[in-house]
Formats: C-alpha cells, sequence, structure tokens
C-alpha cells in the first residue's frame, strides 16, 4: 500500500513538472492538463495542484516586490544609516503609500509563515530581515515627522486667554515684611496701596494644536504597523522622547525651572514669591492645556492599542508633572512667613483645581501613582497654609514693641493684620476646608457676644473674630504706653474705627455681622466722650462759678483775672500739644471738632456773659478748626 501511494505521489510530481515545463501561455498548459487527465485517473486532480502552485507563486511574487521596496530605501544594513535621498515622507505621498502596502505585505506573509509550523526556513529569514528594514525606517520616519510637525508653544495666546480672568485688588503691590512696621499704607486718590494678585483663571475651553493635524495621520499609519509588528516599544520611546522634550521646552518657557528643594528654599522671598506666580500659571496651562493635548494626541495615535495609549501618556508627561510637583513639595516644606501665605494658598488652590482634571488624565496603574503624589502635594501645601496662618496668630499674639505711635495715629499692626485679614476673606472657601471644623470659640465666651444671636461661625469667621480680638487687645495694652489721657482714646478710637471701616467695606461684614460693627462703632462713641473729659475737663473748670462769689459785680475782680488767664493758659496749651495729633478718618475729625466747640464754646460764652465783658468771648474760636491733623 505504501508503494502504491509513493508511486501516485511521482507520477504527480512528474506531471506536475512537465506542465510547469511546458507553460508557455495558459493555452497550452490546459490543452496538457487535458491530455494528462484522460490518460491516467490518477492524474484527474493536477488542476487543483497547478492552480495552488500558482497562488503560491503569486504569494512568492508579491512578497518578493515588497521586498524590493523595502531594500531600495536601505542602502546600509542593520544598525547603519538608512539611505535618504528619496524626498522627505510627508512630501512624498505617492512614495509612502507605496513603502506602507509593502510593509503590509511583508507583515501579512511574516504572520502567514508563523501560522505555519513547516515553512520555509530562507523565505522566513528573508522576511523577518526586510520587516526588521522596514520597521527601522519607520522608525526613523516617525521621529522626523514628530519633530518637523510640532508646533511651537503660542505663549501670547495663552497668557491672552489667561488674563481675562485675572483679578487685582489695587496699582500697587502688597508688601508683608517680617516686621509689623514694613507694612504701610498709602491711600492716594481712594485706592488702597494693599494689593495682592490672585491667580488668574483660564477663560473657557483653550484648545491648541501640538502637532500639525495633517502629519496626525501619518504618525498614526506608522505607529499601527509598528504596534502590529511588535515594535510598540521602540515606537513609544520613540513619541515620548520627543514629547517629553517638547513640555520640558514648554515649562521653560512659562518659567518654570528645574530646581532642587534646597535650591528653592534657598531663594530669597521677592524671587520666590515670582516664582511661585509663573508655577501657578504654568500649572493651568500645563494641566488645562498641554496635558489634555497630549491626552488626545495620544488616543489619535495609538487608537489601534489601549495600552501603548497610557504608557506613551505617562512616559511623555510624568517628568513635567514631577517637575512641578517638586517645586510644590519644596515650597510647602519650607520656612513658614505670613508673606508667604496668599501665594501658598494661591498654589493649594490651583493644585486642588486640577486634581479632578489629573484623575481623568491618569487612569491606569502608573497613573494612580501620578494623582497621589498630586494629593501629597495638596495636602502639604494645605499644611503649610495653616501652619502659616497659625504663625500670624502667634505674631500678632506675642507682638510687644514698646514705641508709641507718634499722635495716636493708626498703628503699623492695625494695618498689618486688618489689610491681611481682608484678603485672607477671599480664601474662606479654601480656608474651611483646611481649618478644623469645630469651633475654637467657646458659645460662652465674651467673642461671640459681638456675634448676631442665632448665627453659625464658619472655622475661618471663629478664627478671623479671634484674630481681631487679638489685635484689640494688643492695642488696648498699646494705648497705656500714653501718659496723655486723651490721647489715649485717640488712639483707640483711630484704631478701633479703622478695624470697624475695614470690616464694613468687604466681605468680613458677611462673616462678623452688623451687631458686631455697631458695638465697636458704640465703644468708640464712649472713646469719644472720655477723650472730651479728660482734655478738656480741666479747662472748663475754669469756667465754674465757684469761688467767683456772689453775682458779678460782687466778684472779685483778681479772681476772676485769673481764672480767665488759667482758661486761656488750658487752652492754648491744649492747642499747642492737639494740632499736632493725628486724627486719620475725616469724618471722626470733624466729629470730634464739632463736640470740642459744643461742648467748650457754650460754656465760655455763658461764664463771659456772666461775669461781664472783660475778655473778647471770640478770642479762640478760630483755633477750634485746627485741632488735629
Amino acid at each position: 500500500m505504501a508503494t502504491t501511494i509513493e508511486g501516485q505521489d511521482r507520477v504527480l510530481a512528474t506531471a506536475q513538472q512537465i506542465v510547469k515545463s511546458l507553460n508557455i501561455n495558459t493555452k497550452a498548459t490546459e490543452d496538457m492538463i487535458l491530455i494528462l487527465s484522460s490518460f491516467d485517473n490518477r492524474l484527474s486532480n493536477i488542476t487543483d495542484l497547478m492552480e495552488g502552485g500558482a497562488a503560491g507563486e503569486e504569494i512568492d511574487h508579491r512578497f518578493e516586490t515588497a521586498e524590493k521596496v523595502i531594500l531600495r530605501h536601505d542602502s546600509g544594513g542593520l544598525g547603519e544609516p538608512s539611505s535618504r535621498n528619496s524626498s522627505p515622507w510627508e512630501e512624498s505621498p505617492t512614495e509612502a503609500n507605496e513603502y506602507l502596502d509593502a510593509v503590509d505585505t511583508i507583515i501579512k506573509f511574516t504572520e502567514d509563515l508563523n501560522i505555519q509550523s513547516d515553512g520555509d526556513t530562507e523565505i522566513m529569514d528573508r522576511a523577518e530581515n526586510a520587516l526588521q528594514l522596514a520597521m527601522s525606517r519607520l522608525e526613523d520616519e516617525f521621529l522626523h515627522i514628530l519633530i518637523r510637525n510640532t508646533v511651537p508653544l503660542d505663549i501670547d495666546r495663552l497668557y491672552g486667554s489667561i488674563r481675562k480672568g485675572s483679578l487685582s485688588f489695587a496699582s500697587n503691590e502688597i508688601e508683608i515684611g517680617e516686621d509689623f512696621d514694613s507694612f504701610r499704607e498709602e491711600d492716594q486718590g481712594g485706592s488702597s496701596g494693599y494689593h495682592h494678585e490672585r491667580g488668574p483663571s483660564l477663560g473657557g475651553d483653550v484648545f491648541v494644536d501640538l502637532i500639525h493635524p495633517e502629519a496626525i495621520k501619518e504618525l498614526k499609519a506608522i505607529a499601527d504597523r509598528m504596534i502590529r509588528s511588535g515594535y510598540e516599544k521602540e515606537c513609544c520611546q520613540v513619541y515620548s522622547n520627543v514629547r517629553r522634550d517638547v513640555l520640558d521646552e514648554c515649562l521653560s518657557i512659562l518659567g518654570v525651572e528645574r530646581l532642587s528643594i534646597e535650591e528653592v528654599q534657598r531663594i530669597d522671598w521677592k524671587i520666590l514669591d515670582e516664582k511661585m506666580k509663573k508655577w501657578i500659571q504654568a500649572v493651568k496651562i500645563v494641566v488645562k492645556v498641554l496635558l489634555f493635548g497630549e491626552k488626545r494626541l495620544c488616543e489619535q495615535v495609538f487608537s489601534e492599542s489601549e495600552l501603548i495609549k497610557e504608557i506613551s501618556f505617562v512616559e511623555t508627561t510624568k517628568g513635567c508633572v514631577m517637575q512641578l510637583l517638586n517645586f510644590g513639595e519644596a515650597v510647602a516644606i519650607g520656612q513658614r512667613s505670613s508673606e508667604k501665605l496668599f501665594r501658598i494658598l494661591d498654589m493649594y488652590e490651583v493644585v486642588a483645581d486640577v486634581l479632578p482634571d489629573f484623575e481623568t488624565l491618569f487612569t491606569d496603574e502608573c497613573g494612580e501613582l501620578v494623582c497621589n503624589e498630586v494629593k501629597g502635594v495638596l495636602s502639604g501645601l494645605g499644611e503649610a497654609a495653616i501652619g502659616t496662618f497659625v504663625e500670624l496668630e502667634n505674631a500678632v499674639k506675642s507682638e510687644s514693641s514698646r514705641r508709641a505711635i507718634q499722635g495716636g495715629d493708626i498703628h503699623p499692626l492695625s494695618r498689618y493684620v486688618m489689610n491681611y485679614i481682608k484678603l485672607l476673606v477671599d480664601y474662606s472657601d479654601s480656608l474651611n476646608a483646611l481649618l478644623p471644623n469645630s469651633q475654637d470659640l467657646d458659645r460662652g465666651s465674651s467673642e461671640l457676644d459681638d456675634i448676631d444671636s442665632g448665627d453659625t461661625l464658619s472655622p475661618v469667621s471663629c478664627r478671623l473674630l479671634s484674630l481681631i480680638t487679638s489685635l484689640e487687645s494688643k492695642l488696648e495694652e498699646k494705648s497705656r504706653l500714653y501718659d496723655d489721657s486723651a490721647m489715649r482714646y485717640i488712639f483707640l478710637m483711630n484704631n478701633i474705627l479703622y478695624i470697624v471701616q475695614k470690616v464694613k467695606d468687604s466681605e468680613l461684614r458677611n462673616l462678623l455681622g452688623d451687631r458686631w460693627i455697631r458695638k465697636h462703632r458704640g465703644q468708640i462713641r464712649q472713646w469719644h466722650t472720655s477723650y472730651l473729659r479728660a482734655a478738656w475737663g480741666k479747662a472748663l473748670l475754669c469756667l465754674k462759678d465757684e469761688g467767683i462769689g456772689g453775682g458779678s459785680s460782687s466778684a472779685s475782680k483778681l479772681v476772676l483775672k485769673e481764672r480767665f488767664k488759667n482758661f486761656n493758659a488750658c487752652f492754648e496749651d491744649i492747642y499747642r500739644i492737639q494740632s499736632s495729633w493725628k486724627v486719620a478718618d475725616d469724618q471722626l475729625r470733624e466729629e470730634l471738632r464739632i463736640s470740642i466747640s459744643e461742648k467748650v464754646l457754650p460754656a465760655y460764652r455763658a461764664f463771659v456773659g456772666r461775669f461781664g465783658g472783660q475778655l473778647d468771648s471770640g478770642r479762640h474760636a478760630g483755633k477750634y478748626g485746627k485741632l488735629f491733623n
């Protein structure tokens, strides 16, 4: 039986060889097949054999054609630079399409050979060699297309968008020094000299092209073939290297330097403040614009592979993100001082704002690590903000300067704290999230007596109320530095009225309420009355009737003359001293002058009326308007 089968195989092989050797044209081939099949029924299936052989020849022909295309574009061996005599890939679409078709043929041929266990080893080697050459060429083209078609960052357009949300408080920059005396306010034309420029927000969705759109199709075509051929690692590496360098350059353009934690902590505050402002803007632009742009680009180029899409995005952006986070961490663990608080809160808020974006962008296991790093920096900035706020509270409580402010003017501590607090209110949402949720003030505390009954104080309201109360206590202490009790009341009126006005004219009013304002205005009125008594009591005693005797006719001219002399001396002394005193508020200054006139002039005129017209009653009338500055 075996001999019979072998004989049949030899007959069929011989017949097939005859047909092939006579394969001059299609008609001759068909005639020979007909003759042989009719000669011996064992040759009845020779038609199928010949068709299979022809198909194999056609495949071989297509492979050889594709192989020639691949080899034509690579005159060097593996590892050597490829010939680039042909025009650039994007400028010759016909050549590019021919090459990609050849690559598709090689890939399909290789896949088919891998399926066949008894494939020709020589053909397999040729196919794999052609595939390697093709992948090397595609890798080079992928690199060049990426580089040539990268769109430079349009910083002017981005800053134009970001300025739409800018917020500023005044024209002059806020200056908060280590010493309370360094905090000054100059009112010019009614605008406050205190200023803190909040980090602006991007106006709407800002979209930029990172790669020229027409090149994305070519990049995807190359990426698809490299992934299909098992060269996804090389493709991903080329892509990530190029895009990572682009992001590094973008950070440099945005003013974000690569600094170590130690370098950040050694930077002078004014320089650091500028770097923090640039960092805040950079975070918004990088996350809201560049990272989302990179995500879209990865999804377009690597749409055939979810895994490569995620890996490429993470590898591309991880370095840029970590550079930003390292600066945030360095600020968070740096030395705490009150002037840094607003900028730290700006940094905290921008990281809190982009955290959901990070969680949207980074979804795989590696991306989760990035999100955890972001959360760690956010937590650190929050702790730094609260720690810095506590430093301010302690600084106010421990402030111990013994220098009385000339003229009873507003103390630098009042300016510092109230303007600081006024700006802090703008961060109420963040501070409420960061501060402990329990109220720091006991409901029986005297501080809460000033608050509208039934009001529930937020954490930030409690802390700000406590801080203002500490400030008031310090001002009470400092008022005792004045030997002149009248000046003490001027000092208290100046400073408490300044505090009240800052509360009334800002969001602090909503936090502390109208009851707090009314109570403090009542306190100012009491000091007003106390001032009149302390400043003018001695002068008014000279206008009392006691000790002069009966009617004016029987009065001792000597005593009367002495009374007028003493009054005039007291008045001149008061005028000389108090004309240099400071009353900062125009309305308070006018109210004091009016109350002095209403208290002193009638008493003086009545006294003159009772005891004769020896002296001119209008002698001092013009000087009341010259009291205080």
